[in-house]
């Protein structure tokens, strides 16, 4: 006879042990089915949480070298030592991976279940073990939380070796001298900044005419500059045509919209041009899970076609973000209870963890112009800020878009020291319909970073104090 759970999810990252703790607490006699020795999915693992890790090791390096000297701490002969970075990498991973595991476990009382898991039916799912043996669960409701993977371009295969993914990316044993990044989103911009801080000379591909394509186009030119500054090239409006890997380089062709070509060469190749959800192997197009392209088509309480099988994160719509996974998590959780779980997919942020980092939330400028409605923006630069002059982070701005007639914030952006951080307070005066004047005539804390926010909420109204 098959064991039998009120709940199961399949899948350990963000979105799927959110869920299985949210349930747990909830009541339900809950599973968890990961086939990785560790818990914690492709963030935790092989992205977010490790690459957050070499970030800050790499940032400390960069501003010992360039930065520290302006502030009378005078550093000589600072070198990189790669594997002490991999290891505490690691140790990073691994404090966390085994955190999550004793929240599931030991606080949550969730039963981990190490195996493949594959949809069978409504109600019942097999799992494989890595000894081959098969045991069946079967669940009143059965929660997809899979992931996703890294889009591979069809003339450019990962190797491992030459052409890389953002995994193997994560895991260089030295620094490479040269290295290509295709692909200008977070994880492009976040990996080649890495390497060219400590030392790879890093250009980025992009096809569109923008980085990071989903922020304000003002401020992704300001974390343009900001990176070129620091020696990484960019090359917008192109595209790659084809790759020859060679002994100890690759070799690529590209053109631009302008009618130009060229090559370029790397020791190195990232291609980080998106990803896409990890449905292979899974038993859902035997089960009879529809599906919407690449995704899980889902109605809008994350209900599948087939009765009590639900599905979040990177496999249905809206943005690939690991928080966006975990409030889907705790939503169909708390839905699945009776009660009424909520995600506001307009008040998610999303992030670029470079430095500066870039952080937007709601509608840009030119969103809005084109839904036709009428806007007024506010505008504040880091120089005019205290705090960012002691932190001797002068460089960045924040901008916040606003309904011209009501005053209610629509969308806001930031580039700089922190953003990643200050972009909370925006998307809950999102997530609450706050206007402006709400933002201005809340006190903030001097000197602070967001005091930034409360500047730019009163330059909509063209009465900054302090620029």
């Amino acid at each position: 006879m098959p064991d039998k759970f009120d709940y199961t999810v399949i899948g350990s990252g963000p979105a799927g042990y959110v869920s299985a703790i949210r349930a747990a607490q909830l009541g339900f006699k809950v599973a968890l089915i990961e086939k990785w020795d560790r818990l914690g999915g492709t963030c935790l693992n092989i992205g977010c949480i490790p690459s957050k890790a070499m970030l800050e090791s790499s940032e400390h390096y960069a501003d010992i070298k360039h930065k520290y000297a302006e502030q009378g701490i005078v550093a000589k002969d600072v070198k990189v030592d790669v594997a002490k970075m991999l290891e505490n990498k690691r140790n990073v991973v691994e404090q966390l991976t085994d955190g999550v595991r004793m929240l599931l476990e030991k606080k949550n009382k969730v039963t981990v279940i190490q195996g493949h898991g594959r949809l069978k039916g409504p109600h019942l799912v097999e799992v494989e073990g890595s000894d081959g043996k098969r045991t069946e669960i079967e669940s009143t409701h059965i929660v997809l939380a899979l992931g996703s993977k890294p889009v591979q371009l069809p003339f450019m295969k990962f190797d491992g070796e030459r052409i890389i993914s953002s995994t193997e990316a994560l895991d260089l044993e030295k620094v490479p001298k040269s290295m290509i990044v295709i692909g200008a989103g977070a994880v492009g911009l976040e990996l080649g900044s890495v390497w060219s801080r400590l030392g790879t000379e890093v250009t980025v591909v992009e096809m569109l005419p923008q980085i990071t394509p989903f922020a304000d186009k003002s401020l992704s030119k300001a974390l343009q500059r900001s990176l070129e500054a620091q020696g990484m090239k960019f090359l917008l409006s192109t595209k790659v045509t084809s790759a020859e890997v060679q002994k100890t380089q690759v070799k690529l062709d590209w053109e631009n919209g302008k009618g130009e070509s060229g090559q370029l060469k790397a020791e190195k190749v990232l291609v980080s041009v998106g990803r896409i959800p990890s449905t292979g192997d899974c038993g859902l197009e035997d089960a009879g899970v529809e599906m919407d392209g690449l995704q899980v088509k889902i109605d809008d309480n994350f209900r599948t076609n087939l009765d009590g099988v639900y599905a979040i994160g990177d496999l249905v719509r809206g943005p690939m973000l690991a928080h966006k996974g975990e409030d889907e998590g705790v939503a169909v959780a708390e839905l699945i209870a009776g009660q009424a779980g909520h995600v506001n997919y307009d008040a998610i942020p999303n992030v670029v963890y470079t430095w500066p980092e870039l952080a937007q939330v709601g509608m840009t400028e030119d969103e809005a112009k084109a839904q036709g409605i009428k806007t007024k923006t506010g505008k504040f630069l880091f120089r005019g800020n205290g705090r960012a002059l002691t932190m001797n982070e002068p460089e960045g701005q924040a901008k916040i878009v606003c309904d011209a007639k009501s005053g209610r914030v629509l969308g806001a952006g930031i580039v700089g020291a922190r953003a990643s951080d200050m972009i909370a307070e925006l998307a809950l005066a999102l997530e609450f319909k706050a206007t402006w004047e709400d933002l201005a005539y809340t006190s903030h804390a001097h000197p602070t970073l967001s005091e930034i926010i409360k500047e730019a909420a009163l330059a909509v109204d063209k009465r900054p104090i302090h620029g």
